[in-house]
């Protein structure tokens, strides 16, 4: 589904992403891990159309996405979150979600089913009480429910989350953990960006790790946690 060859970014002297290689599968949940400053946000710019990267491509679905605006890569069926949540904080939950839908990856002809769809969504993922609250009424939690419910609306068929869990009590992490499970369940292919190890190990298929900008360990989680290049780097002893 998404083939990333030979990817590089830099920004001045530093290099941010050098020479990546990987493939995601349809319908897998794929972990990306590593330290601050690894490259993690880079990459899901880099093929959210954020930036443009300085080498390589980007395909999605053998099409080639590289250098496609960030509009153009969401109406090809990729869609994102942002670990700093940004809703549009004086309109109604709902009124968020309708926007996200009207640039997503299907043209709108009938604003009663869309908005129909959209309250689905909400219900899903647990805000249909709260569909008519404004958005600055809302506390982490609910801003992150938000933040996935505006980026399924788009109809992906790649969703990329960014620290989705970060902040979150143990209770509240359970119920995110649910939720991305049953996002992977609707067959939405997923790529998370996580901190929370706990958690990336129960949802990951497979998991990638970066370590400043290059790919240094590939497979599935018990794979991974038992690299020696990903424990010297990122996990520990």
């Amino acid at each position: 589904m998404l083939e990333v060859k030979d990817l590089s970014k830099t920004f001045g002297g530093l290099v941010a992403i050098r020479d990546l290689n990987f493939v995601v599968n349809k319908g897998q949940i794929v972990g990306l891990i590593g330290p601050n400053g690894s490259g993690k946000t880079t990459l899901f710019n880099l093929i959210s159309g954020v930036l443009k990267p300085d080498k390589g491509f980007i395909k999605f679905n053998g099409m080639p996405i590289t250098g496609l605006k960030p509009h153009g890569v969401c109406q090809k069926g990729i869609a994102r979150t942002f670990q700093l949540t940004k809703p549009f904080a004086n309109m109604t939950i709902l009124q968020n979600v309708m926007v996200a839908k009207m640039y997503g990856s299907e043209s709108i002809r009938n604003m009663k089913q869309a908005r129909e769809e959209c309250e689905k969504i909400l219900e899903f993922i647990g805000l249909a009480g709260k569909s008519s609250a404004t958005a600055a009424t809302f506390g982490l939690v609910d801003r992150k429910r938000l933040e996935i419910a505006r980026a399924l609306a788009t109809k992906p068929r790649l969703l990329l989350l960014d620290e989705v869990m970060s902040g979150l009590t143990a209770a509240e992490m359970e119920e995110a953990i649910s939720l991305v499970k049953s996002i992977g369940d609707f067959g939405i292919t997923l790529i998370i960006v996580e901190h929370v190890m706990k958690a990336i190990l129960e949802i990951s298929d497979k998991l990638i790790v970066l370590n400043y900008g290059e790919k240094i360990a590939e497979g599935t989680p018990q794979e991974v946690v038992h690299n020696k290049k990903v424990i010297e780097a990122y996990l520990g002893e």
